[in-house]
């Protein structure tokens, strides 16, 4: 994360910008300013909270950040000695994400733009992700990024603020939730990506083979539905034969799962690299890698090497921008607020689903709620 700098109001760079996160299970805000400075930041985990129901229960998400985000926000601009009126806007996750959350967020980021007199920026949260490389780099556009998450598995073309162009997307689950799935069913714990990858390192990924959906077949999109299932079903022959389910069993059964997985990555990034040279042409052009997964050392190393391979250069957050937290929102909007001084979003509600790429088909289903990211 950039380093915090001890400074005057007066000698900040401007804007700066609150941003506020409550679209899952991460109650977090930041105040961030135009030269990359992060003058507070804090993150409230409720893992605990969760973890006795190996996944993120959205009832208990809210209450908990009901519970605990203005207490949050006060130590926060009490950590940057600024008040509300120092700000030149207010930023908050408006979704994709748990409803809950999402309101509990908005309502009180507008309550603040409003008691405060600035405005309010709506972001999208996979647009935090997608630009928090450039709070810690001073990466330009276009790049090509990959977004992995617990709850999305995305190849985007980043053009711009609000340009992008998906070209790959998963057709079922994201890699996030087929790591935290493993982990269930290995009774390995909640959080699941962070227990998998320690497995991981203590196993040998070639004593069990596993698929690797879609490797090879036309397109960008990915599966890992098959290679979840394949993983229960690996586990449950263990069982039968053995018995048991011991502890070199899960760390060779997590091994292969984690290098599966990503060879299912490096092989769509492979096409996806070729579609967006189409578009922007040859050079040395950035690669991204961002979200949650994007903190598993290994998949890192692998998609390092395939930048390398592929003549990319290959950025990424710091590992603690990596997961979800606020000043990605506080950049995003950031961002949104410097391309556009007049922005002020009181009047948009928040959406559960909400697409990067508008124009992109629905991959996994439309509904009431609209496309799925």
């Amino acid at each position: 994360m950039p380093a915090t700098k001890e400074t005057g109001l007066s000698a900040l760079k401007r804007p700066l910008v609150l941003g506020i996160e409550t679209s899952c299970d991460e109650t977090a805000a930041a105040i961030v300013a135009a030269d990359r400075t992060v003058l507070a930041h804090r993150v409230l985990s409720q893992v605990d909270d969760h973890a006795e129901f190996g996944g993120v229960v959205p009832e208990i998400a809210a209450r908990q950040h009901i519970s605990h985000l203005d207490h949050l926000l006060r130590d926060l601009m009490d950590e940057a000695d600024l008040n509300f009126k120092d700000l030149d806007a207010i930023a908050a996750t408006t979704g994709p994400g748990l409803v809950g959350g999402l309101m509990v967020g908005v309502m009180t980021a507008k309550a603040v733009a409003r008691a405060s007199g600035k405005p309010f920026v709506a972001v999208n949260h996979l647009e935090g992700h997608a630009l928090t490389v450039r709070l810690a780099d001073d990466v330009p556009f276009p790049y090509l990024l990959l977004l992995v998450s617990g709850g999305h598995c995305q190849i985007l073309m980043v053009e711009g603020v609000g340009r992008y162009t998906r070209l790959g997307t998963t057709i079922d689950d994201a890699a996030g939730e087929a790591f935290d799935k493993t982990a269930k069913l290995l009774g390995l714990g909640y959080p699941g990506g962070p227990a998998v990858e320690a497995a991981a390192r203590e196993g040998n990924p070639k004593r069990f083979k596993l698929p690797k959906p879609m490797v090879g077949k036309p397109g960008c999109n990915f599966s890992f539905s098959g290679l979840k299932t394949a993983v229960r079903r690996l586990a449950e022959d263990c069982v039968a034969r053995q018995g048991v389910l011991t502890k070199k069993d899960r760390a060779d059964i997590c091994a292969a799962f984690q290098e599966a997985l990503g060879a299912c990555l490096v092989d769509r990034l492979k096409r996806a690299t070729a579609l967006f040279r189409e578009q922007v042409g040859a050079g040395d052009h950035p690669f991204v890698v961002a979200g949650g997964v994007a903190a598993n050392q290994y998949l890192r190393n692998e998609l390092e090497a395939l930048a390398a391979s592929e003549g990319l250069r290959f950025f990424a957050p710091p590992l603690a921008l990596c997961t979800d937290n606020g000043a990605m929102i506080a950049w995003a909007g950031l961002e949104r607020f410097a391309a556009d001084p007049t922005i002020d979003d009181l009047d948009v509600s928040v959406r559960p689903r909400w697409p990067l790429d508008e124009n992109a088909k629905p991959m996994v289903g439309k509904g009431k709620k609209g496309a799925k990211a």
